[in-house]
């Protein structure tokens, strides 16, 4: 069975993309495609918006701040607000299956929700797939 894997960029708007994983989700389970297309975040943090930790030590009176071991979310912020948020997807149909295949590559980059998120394609065989692939593993 081949791999196909579509890539979606959002940018920073994390709202959209998590929309998107909805929409997926959904078909996912009215079309029963439980294994033949799974779907992924990667969210690049920018670096240079962070704030940089205090060199200073603490004063003799001072209470020491706890650092929490989690990373925490205020409500209403959204995750990948200081990065790009990506959406992986991976189709992976069976060689007797090529139509179902090349109707859901043609349906999932028209919809409205992708259509701005600069969809490509990338079939096993092309040069950046073997890329791809590792990025796609690497990701929970």
């Amino acid at each position: 069975m081949a791999h196909t894997y579509m890539l979606f960029d959002f940018g920073a708007d994390e709202d959209k993309a998590q929309q998107a994983r909805h929409k997926l989700e959904g078909w996912k389970q009215a079309f029963r495609l439980d294994k033949k297309m799974q779907v992924k975040f990667d969210r690049a943090e920018d670096l240079t918006s962070e704030e940089p930790e205090s060199t200073e030590e603490p004063k003799k009176g001072d209470k020491p701040k706890s650092k929490s071991k989690g990373k925490t979310k205020t409500p209403g912020e959204p995750s990948g607000k200081n990065g790009t948020v990506k959406l992986l997807v991976r189709l992976y149909f069976s060689a007797h299956e090529k139509l179902s295949e090349q109707q859901w590559l043609d349906r999932i980059p028209a919809d409205d929700l992708f259509k701005g998120a600069a969809p490509k394609v990338i079939h096993e065989g092309q040069p950046e797939f073997a890329d791809v692939l590792k990025q796609f593993e690497s990701l929970e």
